[in-house]
C-alpha cells in the first residue's frame, strides 16, 4: 500500500506543510460552500436579507450538531495515531471500530432529540416572527441529513491521521463542489428558496460521506473500519480526548447564538434583524479565519501524536514551531484582507448601502486580534493532540468566559453594536494566558513517558 506521508521519518518541515496545507484547504473549501449557501440566500429577490438572518440564526445550531463529529473524530484520531506510532495496529483498528459505532449512534440520537423541539429552540436563539420560518425550513431539512454530516466530518479525521491528508481534502472538495453546483439549481431554477439550499447541502454531505466510508472500508487504508471489539473504557477515553474540540466548537456556536439574542434584544424591533444579518456576514468572514486555522492546528495533531507516541520528542518540538509560524502567518494575512478587501466580501451578500456599512464595521472589529487567536488555536490543539486535555480544556473555557462576560456587559452599557467588541477582547486575553501555560508545562509534558492507552 502507498502512504502519502511517513509521520515518523519524513522531514518534519515538509511533513507539516504536506499535512497542514491540505487540511487547511479542506476547511477553507468547507467554509466556502457554507458561505455560498448564505450568498445565494442573501440574493433571493425581495426576501434575501430576512432569509439570510433566519439562516444566520440556525447556522450556529447546525454547526453545534456537527461538533459531535469532532467529539468522536478528534477524540479517536490522536489515540489511533499514537497506537500507530507504537506499532500497535490491532489497538488502532479497535479505536476506529469504536469511533465508527459512536458516530452512528450519536447521529440517530441527535435527530430524535432535537427534531421535536426545533421550532421553540430557534425562536429562543434569536429568530424573530419574520425570520423564524426561514430558520425552521433550513434546519428541519438539514437535520434529516445528520448521519451523513457526522460521518463525512468525523470519519475523515481517521483518514488524515493515517497520513492521507490529500485524500481527506478530496472528501471535503467533493461535497463543496457538488453544493456549489446544486445551490443555484435548487434555490433559483427550482424556486425552492431556503429549502433548496438545505437540500443541496444534505445531498453534498451524502456524497462526502460515501467517499469517506468507501476509503475506510477499502483496500488503501492501513487501518480499516471493522466491527466488534467494543470497549466502554476505550469509548470513555475517546470522549475524554474529544471533549475539548467538541466543547470549543459547541461553545463557539453558543457564542454566536448569544450574540444574535443580544443583538435582537438591544437592537430592538427597528434594528435587531438588521444587526443579526450583519453579524451573519461578519461571522461568515470569521469562519474563513477560524475553520482553515483549525485545519492547520487540528490536522497536524496527527504529527504530534504519532511522534509523541513513538518517543520522538524533538520531532514534536520542531513540528510545533512550524505550526505556530503557519498559524500566525495565515491569521496575519486574513487580518490584512479584512481591512483591504472586506467590502468586496460584504458585497457577495448584499448591495444595500446601510447593511454593507454596518457589516464592514462588524468585520473590522471582530478581526482586530486574530493573530493572537492563531497562537491560541495551536496551543490548545497541540495539548489536545498530546492527550493533555486537563490543560487544553481550561484554556479554551477561559477565552470563552471572557467572551461571554464582554458580550453581556458591553451592550448593556454601550449599546447593541458594542457586542462585536467581545471577540477581540477574548482574542487578546485568552491567548495571553494560553502562552503562559504553554511556557510552564510543555517541556515537562515532553519529558514524561507516554501513558498507555487502550
Amino acid at each position: 500500500m502507498t502512504i502519502e506521508n511517513d509521520l515518523g521519518r519524513d522531514d518534519i518541515k515538509k511533513l507539516v506543510w504536506r499535512i497542514a496545507i491540505p487540511s487547511m484547504l479542506a476547511q477553507f473549501v468547507s467554509v466556502f460552500y457554507s458561505i455560498v449557501d448564505r450568498m445565494y440566500i442573501g440574493n433571493i429577490p425581495e426576501v434575501g436579507a430576512m432569509a439570510l438572518a433566519g439562516v444566520g440564526v440556525c447556522g450556529p445550531v447546525v454547526t453545534m450538531v456537527g461538533s459531535v463529529a469532532f467529539l468522536v473524530g478528534v477524540g479517536g484520531s490522536p489515540l489511533m495515531s499514537m497506537k500507530m506510532g507504537q506499532g500497535d495496529y490491532a489497538a488502532a483498528k479497535k479505536i476506529l471500530a469504536n469511533s465508527f459505532l459512536l458516530l452512528a449512534l450519536a447521529s440517530l440520537l441527535l435527530m430524535a432529540l432535537i427534531y421535536p423541539i426545533r421550532e421553540p429552540m430557534l425562536q429562543y436563539f434569536g429568530a424573530s416572527d419574520i425570520t423564524k420560518d426561514y430558520a425552521n425550513t433550513y434546519f428541519s431539512i438539514y437535520l434529516a441529513g445528520t448521519f451523513f454530516a457526522l460521518m463525512a466530518t468525523g470519519m475523515n479525521q481517521f483518514i488524515i491521521c493515517q497520513g492521507f491528508a490529500k485524500t481527506g481534502m478530496y472528501s471535503v472538495m467533493i461535497g463543496a463542489i457538488l453544493n456549489i453546483i446544486l445551490d443555484p439549481v435548487f434555490i433559483f431554477l427550482l424556486h425552492m428558496g431556503v429549502a433548496g439550499a438545505a437540500v443541496a447541502t444534505v445531498l453534498s454531505q451524502m456524497a462526502s460521506c460515501a467517499f469517506v466510508l468507501s476509503f475506510l472500508f477499502g483496500k488503501k487504508a492501513p487501518v480499516k473500519i471493522t466491527f466488534g471489539g467494543y470497549d466502554w473504557a476505550l469509548i470513555r477515553r475517546i470522549l475524554t480526548i474529544g471533549f475539548t474540540p467538541f466543547i470549543i466548537i459547541a461553545i463557539d456556536n453558543v457564542m454566536i447564538i448569544s450574540m444574535n439574542a443580544v443583538l435582537q434584544k438591544y437592537g430592538g424591533a427597528s434594528e435587531g434583524d438588521m444587526l443579526i444579518t450583519c453579524a451573519t456576514i461578519a461571522q461568515s468572514f470569521m469562519l474563513i479565519i477560524t475553520m482553515p486555522l483549525g485545519g492547520i492546528t487540528g490536522g497536524t495533531q496527527t504529527i504530534l501524536a504519532f511522534n509523541y507516541g513513538a518517543g520522538q520528542t524533538e520531532r514534536v518540538k520542531k513540528a510545533q514551531q512550524y505550526i505556530f509560524l503557519l498559524a500566525a502567518g495565515y491569521t496575519l494575512l486574513l487580518f490584512i484582507l479584512a481591512r483591504t478587501s472586506g467590502s468586496l466580501f460584504v458585497r457577495l451578500f448584499t448591495s444595500e448601502p446601510v447593511l454593507m456599512s454596518e457589516a464592514m464595521n462588524a468585520i473590522r472589529v471582530c478581526t482586530l486580534a486574530v493573530v493572537p487567536l492563531g497562537i491560541q488555536y495551536e496551543i490548545v490543539d497541540g495539548f489536545t493532540g498530546l492527550g493533555q486535555v486537563q490543560l487544553s480544556l481550561p484554556l479554551s473555557f477561559f477565552r470563552k468566559a471572557v467572551y461571554f462576560v464582554s458580550l453581556f456587559l458591553f451592550p448593556y452599557f454601550l449599546g447593541a453594536r458594542a457586542a462585536f467588541y467581545a471577540e477581540p477582547v477574548s482574542d487578546i486575553l485568552g491567548p495571553l494566558v494560553s502562552f503562559l501555560v504553554y511556557g510552564l508545562f510543555m517541556k515537562k509534558i515532553l519529558k514524561k513517558p507516554v501513558v498507555p492507552m487502550a
